[in-house]
């Protein structure tokens, strides 16, 4: 795409398994805004939660009887992935749940770049006591209701607009350049 813009993404998961995504939020960033703001409700193979991630994330089976399955959600979702650097706060866990996900509906995985907000904080704000997303996020002064998926997509999309900022980055690749931080490859 060439545009700058850059993706931030949450998934929410129904049980330990990383192809169990049952809940995906994006926050589109250009022009150091956030300009577009999406969530999915998904339904998961096999409907089976765990009782765990439900205390954590609130989205029960019921929530998702009706919801898409990821296979039919892609389209929509790949458009705002492609071309573009996706970030995530903790990207191991939120790629590993894109990858098994399109690995277990047979999807060819598209050319996408991700990178860390995690890292970002770590960096850019060295004396926090953890860089848990509630945790920078109360610290950048970022409202948002935690475990909600375009919520935690929004806030990291804010910390890494706040980390340009900081740094006198003028886009995500010239903070991650400034930090020594390369994107990786889905």
């Amino acid at each position: 795409m060439g545009d700058g813009a850059y993706v931030a993404i949450d998934f929410e998961t129904a049980n330990e398994k990383r192809d169990s995504a049952c809940a995906l939020g994006i926050a589109v960033v250009a022009g150091a805004q956030i300009v577009e703001r999406r969530s999915w409700l998904i339904k998961p193979p096999g409907m089976r939660f765990n009782p765990i991630n439900i205390s954590i994330h609130g989205i029960r089976p019921l929530d998702v009887e009706d919801a898409p399955d990821f296979s039919e959600l892609w389209p929509t979702v790949r458009v705002h992935l492609e071309g573009r650097t996706v970030i995530a706060h903790n990207a191991a866990f939120d790629m590993g749940v894109l990858g098994g996900t399109l690995s277990a509906y047979r999807i060819p995985s598209p050319d996408i770049r991700y990178s860390c907000t995690w890292a970002i904080a770590r960096h850019v704000w060295p004396a926090l006591p953890n860089y848990k997303l509630h945790v920078v996020a109360d610290h950048l002064g970022i409202d948002f209701s935690h475990h909600d998926a375009a919520d935690d997509a929004m806030a990291a999309a804010m910390i890494a607009i706040h980390a340009c900022g900081k740094t006198g980055s003028a886009s995500l690749s010239e903070l991650l350049k400034a930090l020594n931080l390369r994107s990786r490859r889905l």
